[in-house]
């Protein structure tokens, strides 16, 4: 019970360092080109996270431009190093279901840089999303209207 108590206590500071000001800032960028079915796909709602035990912090959000590229950087506070990740909602092959497709790529910790400016750009180069992604699922959130 001590174990579980120590555990959940750890999960919480670390999730709530960003609220207090506590820990140092770190900070992402991503950027890449998204297509489906080998077109540009435009308009996919990119968002990036920090991926904590009890709630996710997210750090930036875009959408893909008309030829399918996207640029985004994100800040996050922690005492450890913050876990970045991007999650894309797109319609690609997804036929008559109205809530996007929603799957998540984790971003490599060399790509994390200590301070406010990335120095560092993950770079997805060119994602194809008519496929299936690991771990793909639905998102009716963002659902389309």
């Amino acid at each position: 019970m001590h174990a579980v108590s120590i555990v959940a206590l750890f999960a919480v500071l670390g999730s709530s360092t960003a609220l207090f000001g506590i820990g140092s800032k770190q900070s992402v960028a991503v950027r890449g080109r998204l297509t489906c079915q080998g077109q540009p796909a435009s308009n996919v709602y990119v968002k990036m996270y920090d991926d904590d035990v009890l709630w996710d912090s997210k750090m930036g959000e875009t959408h893909s431009d008309t030829n399918g590229f996207f640029q985004m950087t994100g800040t996050g506070r922690e005492i450890s190093d913050i876990d970045p990740k991007v999650n894309f909602y797109h319609d690609c092959q997804n036929g008559d279901f109205r809530c996007p497709r929603k799957f998540s790529v984790k971003i490599p910790d060399q790509f994390i840089s200590k301070g406010s400016t990335a120095t560092n750009i993950y770079d997805f180069g060119q994602l194809e999303l008519s496929g299936k992604m690991p771990g793909e699922s639905h998102d009716c959130i963002h659902r389309r209207r």
